[in-house]
């Protein structure tokens, strides 16, 4: 501003427009004053923003400390459901490998039943009662009841168990029994295979346990099945809550425009300063006399009237500065809002730890009761293996019956053939004798008296052969050739495969 005070070459004011000089100094006085409370405003909000901008900084600190402990906790409950989920793939692994274990057993039962269903039986080896047998009973289809079967396990009891087949073709007429024999051997059709005598009853109530078992295993696995994903679930929540990272203001930007701010209020403060000095020495000049020129008055007139300007200029300034202030209040209103979510975060956080201490401690006994199920249904498996080796025995036994049954039928053919010859040479014997005895009776019998040697005329002695005791003649079944060469096919492919597994 022009010095008010300077002397005028235009010659004195009125004395009308003396009196000016006072409003013009009140004027200055004013905005020196409005000017002074301006520049107090803005540097107390320059203050307030250096300590927002440090609360900002705090606020992040402490969202970025709880953002990397929520977000090593998340680490920790994921590998805890990785865990819960690895334990359970182990459990799966041993059920599958149980499954598998149980199908080998099963097929291997399977194929040697459906081997035992495809070999005949001569209906000579069942129409009689065993007193004892290593093989069971099963009850026999309606068209099977006139026969008394047994089966694998248990003897087949009957009402009469000392009815021997002749007991039983006496019941019937002679021709009646011979005729059904015939017809039961012609029509191979209706002849009974080893699986007839295999009680299939109590083998399906055996595998119906094993497979409800193994259900009840897949019901105790089923109540932590959704463990892992529950879990998951619970986690990708959580990291979905997580607010973005907080976009901190450009402090040095917002510092720097503040401080170029307040260097400029504090220029034009110094210039109402300046100008209120101007016209607090011009009044005093005025008060002792002095009298301004025309061009002086101007001259103050001029700077009065820029007055309202520069308050203005204050007054932007102290906008500009307010809104910086509010852009660091609204990043510290985010970073306690950021805040905020943490702190609920860190809540969800403990309730999950909860939960996962709850999880992993019913897990922990689904998968004690998993292992001992597990357990028991591998002990259920022993009795199929069991079975295989007892129908497989039970097969290559039956093939040796077959053919110990031909040896014997081949001793008996051959007793009968020693005892038929022997029985035809002492009938020729018998005949040479009688022809000698009668040449003897014929050439000397005449001449020797009745009363001397009596038994002289006694025929010779007729021999016969029976069993010791006169027991009975072994009974033995018929068997036919294609069966005996199928019983030795059947034990030399048994034996093979026995020397097989032997070997490895």
């Amino acid at each position: 501003m022009p010095d008010s005070r300077s002397p005028s070459s235009t010659g004195a004011c009125s004395p009308s427009e003396q009196p000016h000089i006072v409003s013009l100094a009140l004027q200055a006085k004013k905005a020196l004053l409005q000017g002074q409370q301006l520049c107090s405003q803005a540097s107390a909000l320059s203050s307030e923003s250096a300590q927002i901008s440090v609360d900002v900084l705090a606020l992040d600190a402490q969202v970025r400390w709880m953002s990397e402990a929520v977000l090593d906790q998340l680490k920790l409950a994921a590998q805890v459901a990785k865990s819960i989920e690895q334990k359970r793939s182990e459990l799966e692994t041993q059920v599958q490998e149980w499954d598998a274990l149980r199908s080998q057993r099963s097929d291997a039962l399977d194929d040697v039943l459906e081997s035992l269903g495809a070999q005949s039986v001569p209906p000579d080896f069942h129409t009689g009662s065993v007193d004892s047998s290593p093989f069971g009973s099963q009850n026999p289809s309606e068209d099977e009841n006139e026969d008394d079967t047994t089966s694998f396990g248990l003897p087949k009891s009957s009402s009469n168990p000392r009815e021997s087949p002749t007991d039983t073709i006496r019941n019937r007429s002679p021709s009646a029994a011979l005729r059904d024999k015939r017809d039961k051997r012609k029509d191979r059709r209706r002849w009974k295979t080893l699986r007839d005598f295999v009680d299939e009853r109590a083998l399906e109530e055996l595998l119906d346990t094993i497979e409800t078992d193994r259900q009840k295993l897949d019901d105790i696995l089923a109540r932590t099945s959704d463990y892992p994903e529950s879990l998951a679930k619970a986690i990708g929540d959580i990291k979905e809550t997580l607010p973005e990272a907080i976009e901190l203001p450009r402090f040095n930007t917002i510092f720097a425009a503040q401080g170029h701010t307040s260097s400029r209020m504090a220029e034009q403060l110094e210039s109402l300063a300046h100008h209120y000095d101007n016209m607090t020495n011009a009044m005093h000049d005025f008060e002792a006399g002095e009298e301004f020129s025309e061009e002086d008055l101007l001259g103050m007139n001029s700077d009065a009237d820029a007055l309202p300007n520069i308050i203005l200029e204050l007054e932007g300034g102290i906008h500009t500065i307010e809104a910086h202030r509010d852009e660091l209040l609204a990043a510290k209103a985010a970073a306690q809002t950021h805040l905020e979510t943490h702190r609920r975060i860190l809540q969800d956080l403990d309730t999950l730890g909860e939960v996962m201490t709850d999880i992993l401690d019913h897990q922990h006994h689904v998968e004690i009761e998993s292992l001992k199920h597990l357990s028991d249904l591998h002990m259920q498996l022993s009795p199929l293996e069991e079975l295989h080796h007892k129908y497989t025995s039970y097969q290559y036994a039956y093939n040796n019956l077959v053919l110990e049954l031909a040896r014997r039928r081949q001793y008996r053919e051959a007793a009968q053939r020693v005892i038929s010859n022997m029985i035809a040479e002492l009938d020729t014997m018998v005949e040479e004798e009688r022809g000698l005895r009668a040449a003897f009776q014929a050439q000397h019998g005449q001449y020797i008296p009745e009363d001397i040697c009596l038994y002289i005329e006694n025929p010779p002695n007729r021999w016969t052969v029976s069993t010791w005791n006169d027991e009975p003649l072994e009974t033995l079944p018929e068997i036919e050739n294609d069966l005996i060469e199928e019983a030795k096919q059947r034990v030399s492919g048994i034996e093979v495969g026995i020397g097989t597994s032997q070997s490895l």
